[in-house]
């Protein structure tokens, strides 16, 4: 409860409108797709955002500062973001509020991440603003709670569908190495698939649960390379 006070003492206070307001909200998140959704769900509960991608770019930023809220995906390229979950709930002072989150199977994912030192889990897709809210709020002492009754609008949050190829692009590029790392691209493409509610990509992603041959991986670009096409070009 010190930490909070000293934290928030000169920062906006919340507001029914704006319940996150004064927050600064760490997202762990290798996906382009998933992280603009935060973006989006950040932006109009009033918190302030700041992105990794990866583990060493979270460590770095927490060198500099310490957030007020991490939310960490549990795939991330460089190792497991349960390793980072750990990490930051040893720190001294411990991150406040530590969240998972996950397109994997919700109840394994969930376990692990509170085995881990998460204070809660957010499964993908992470787009319902209310649920969103209402997951950080619960971790918050009440006297920053926003006050009277809060009103939700525009329920859910429709991240840009140039930041989803981006994400198949990513993968595209990972298919080409000589040994790809297919463990991490499953978890990539599923939290992918989840967000976007791509049955099609969930499927294939959830084939990569076995070996494939040369003409599996050639399979996949071309249906990576056929969702790629039919959507919009960065700007």
């Amino acid at each position: 409860m010190d930490d909070w006070v000293t934290e928030m003492d000169f920062r906006p206070r919340p507001t029914p409108d704006r319940p996150l307001l004064g927050l600064t909200i760490l997202v762990v998140e290798d996906s382009r797709f998933a992280s603009e959704a935060m973006r989006l769900l950040c932006l109009r509960s009033g918190a302030r955002i700041r992105r990794a991608d990866c583990i060493g770019s979270a460590e770095r930023h927490l060198n500099v500062y310490r957030p007020s809220v991490a939310i960490v995906d549990l795939g991330l390229p460089d190792g497991s973001g349960l390793d980072l979950i750990a990490e930051m709930h040893a720190l001294r002072p411990r991150v406040p509020i530590l969240l998972g989150t996950s397109g994997a199977d919700r109840d394994v994912a969930e376990r692990e991440a509170r085995a881990a030192g998460a204070d809660g889990f957010l499964p993908k897709p992470l787009e319902s603003l209310a649920e969103f809210q209402a997951a950080i709020i619960a971790h918050l002492p009440e006297s920053l709670r926003p006050k009277g009754p809060r009103l939700v609008t525009g329920g859910a949050v429709e991240p840009d569908l140039i930041a989803f190829r981006e994400d198949l692009t990513h993968a595209m590029d990972l298919l080409t190495l000589d040994d790809p790392p297919m463990g991490y691209l499953r978890q990539f493409l599923l939290g992918v698939a989840r967000t976007a509610h791509d049955g099609g990509l969930e499927d294939r992603a959830t084939d990569l649960n076995r070996g494939l041959s040369g003409s599996d991986h050639r399979a996949l670009r071309l249906y990576l390379s056929q969702r790629i096409q039919g959507l919009p070009l960065a700007i």
